[in-house]
């Protein structure tokens, strides 16, 4: 069977790349459909804006906005917008990291805007953009980005949310990647476990000069507040806003007490409420200082709820992690005093930051880090390979929602599409086959297979097998042309299947570096950037194959280029490409 699907498919996408590619003026179908939706005047039914003019009330002993302030507005914006698509209430679950790139001054506007990505069974992905205006000036700020998770709620019955029909290119990108997202944040609790327990930090807590460090006791944090019904919704649950507002006080305080100054809070680690509080309940916060680093402090914050003398235990509601710095008159951050953590609970606290901060770190530049300033190969470890997996799949699906597709050829049903911007040159080859959807899935997901039916692949190692859906195999490829050398390649592999109805099964593909798997002189090695499958079922038996391929352009037009010093790993034919000369920028 694995040969009659590698040698239908090879044969359909040969033909192309045997005749001369000739460019004709024609795009997908669905582009001008699009265009047209997502034209001049259009507007995401879901869409919610809010703008606030900042005055003294809502800032802090710098005359800056709140960061508590702005969290209440950016849930509030949040739920109107997920209540809109939902058509009920709806309670905050979830946020996301939260990264604060500018502070807001008094006498200037926030200017928010919420819309839903995608909707699930009952629970929905909202975006959130912030933005600050000086109105003297007419100057503008990106403050910060957040994707908050709602769930819709009725008393009397199951909520069934009805899907979102994106319309424009980003809302398209953005609702083929939350679906990975969603799967990212559902392992996040397990992953971030199982790295604290697996990662080696190296601390100096014995070298240090205890007599300059602050003893983290003394940064210790309680608080409690009564919800009250402007604290909560229609339906009485407290709002999730207000609740983050009380947490990020009780950090502040608590950063406030290590550096004895006024702390800028820059990042909000993703957290999930696990559960729901109350008119009436009483709400006690705990904060203290995990761990300072050189420039940066950790603060931990818990919430628990609790009804007088109704309740013998206290309900866990909320934790988080909150990094703070503390700027100078350049709004350059100083350094901070050491930490002493205190036996027992206090140095797990203070080693778990450590880990935290590098796992934080490796996050936030493999998942918002720009295509452009990705390298091609990223080291593996296990600190990042969820987010190197979630990178893999999402630049794939944001690879497929592009709307500027041209296509350059078609022989026997075949297509061939190329697409150039950003810094990348990309093709994408689309064939129709008569094979069940899942069946073509599994087979060409397993790379092990590919040499019974495709020449260009030698020999392929399982070097690891990650989990059931992510494997990093080594693979050798025949030397090319005039070169002496064979060509090996280390590349992680991801395959979903579906999460809904109407979207693909996807086998993504990139380059990662390994130490037991180092360049040798005996091989050339090269590097893919973004390559991979998509699969539609279009009816029984019959099911729509893409593959895509996404590199840097290095040479002229007419020839397709590889990635870094390497070549496409074409699915079915391996394409040249000359290495560029780090000298003259020329092939």
């Amino acid at each position: 069977m694995i040969q009659n699907v590698g040698n239908h498919l090879r044969r359909g996408f040969t033909s192309v790349f045997s005749s001369r590619l000739s460019r004709k003026s024609a795009s997908h179908a669905e582009k001008d459909d699009g265009a047209m939706a997502g034209g001049e005047g259009y507007r995401n039914p879901t869409e919610v804006q809010m703008s606030q003019l900042v005055l003294p009330c809502h800032t802090n002993q710098r005359g800056e906005l709140s960061v508590g302030q702005l969290l209440k507005w950016i849930d509030t914006t949040a739920c109107l917008s997920a209540e809109r698509h939902a058509g009920c209430p709806c309670v905050t679950a979830s946020m996301d990291d939260i990264y604060f790139e500018h502070t807001i001054s008094v006498g200037q506007v926030v200017n928010i805007k919420a819309k839903v990505n995608r909707a699930f069974n009952s629970s929905m992905e909202v975006g959130i953009q912030v933005a600050s205006e000086d109105l003297c000036s007419e100057k503008q700020w990106n403050v910060c980005k957040a994707l908050a998770t709602f769930v819709a709620h009725r008393e009397l019955s199951k909520v069934k949310l009805k899907q979102t029909t994106p319309q424009t290119e980003e809302e398209k990108t953005e609702h083929s990647v939350a679906a990975e997202r969603r799967r990212m944040r559902l392992l996040y609790a397990d992953t971030i476990k199982d790295l604290l327990a697996n990662c080696v930090i190296q601390d100096d807590l014995e070298s240090r000069d205890c007599s300059c460090m602050v003893p983290a006791e003394r940064t210790r944090v309680e608080s409690v507040e009564l919800v009250l019904p402007p604290h909560a919704n229609h339906q009485g649950n407290t709002f999730g806003g207000q609740i983050m507002a009380w947490m990020e006080n009780v950090a502040t305080i608590a950063a406030s007490r290590l550096c004895r100054a006024h702390p800028t809070l820059k990042t909000i680690e993703m957290f999930h409420f696990r559960g729901p509080s109350q008119v009436g309940d009483r709400l006690v916060l705990k904060a203290i200082v995990n761990n300072a680093f050189k420039h940066s402090m950790e603060v931990g914050v818990c919430v628990e709820a609790y009804r007088q003398g109704a309740e013998t235990q206290r309900r866990h509601i909320n934790s988080a992690f909150m990094t703070f710095v503390v700027l100078d008159a350049d709004d350059q951050p100083r350094t901070l005093p050491w930490i002493r953590p205190q036996p027992g609970d206090g140095e797990r606290r203070y080693r778990e930051a450590s880990a935290r901060k590098k796992i934080r770190l490796d996050r936030k530049y493999i998942v918002s880090c720009k295509q452009t300033e990705m390298p091609i190969s990223v080291p593996w470890d296990p600190s990042n390979q969820v987010y190197l997996s979630y990178n893999n799949v999402s630049s794939l699906k944001m690879l497929v929602t592009k709307d500027n597709w041209v296509l350059s050829s078609e022989i026997n049903q075949v297509r061939l599409y190329t697409l150039e911007d950003d810094k990348f040159l990309s093709f994408h080859m689309e064939m129709l086959v008569q094979v069940e959807t899942i069946q073509a899935f599994l087979l060409l997901s397993d790379l092990l297979r590919r040499p019974e039916w495709d020449k260009h692949y030698r020999s392929v190692e399982l070097v690891q097998q990650v989990d059931e859906d992510d494997a990093i195999y080594h693979v050798i490829s025949p030397a090319l042309g005039s070169d002496v050398k064979p060509q090996d390649f280390v590349i992680l592999a991801s395959r979903r299947k579906p999460c809904d109805n109407g979207d693909p099964y996807v086998i993504a593909l990139r380059s990662v570096t390994l130490p037991t798997h180092p360049e040798t002189p005996a091989y050339r090695r090269g590097e893919t950037l973004c390559s991979g499958f998509c699969f539609w079922r279009e009816g029984d038996q019959l099911t729509k194959v893409s593959y895509y391929n996404q590199a840097t352009p290095e040479i002229g037009a007419g020839v397709f280029p590889c990635a870094k010093g390497g070549s496409w790993i074409v699915p079915f034919r391996i394409l040249p490409c000359p290495r560029k000369s780090p000298r003259s920028g020329k092939g």
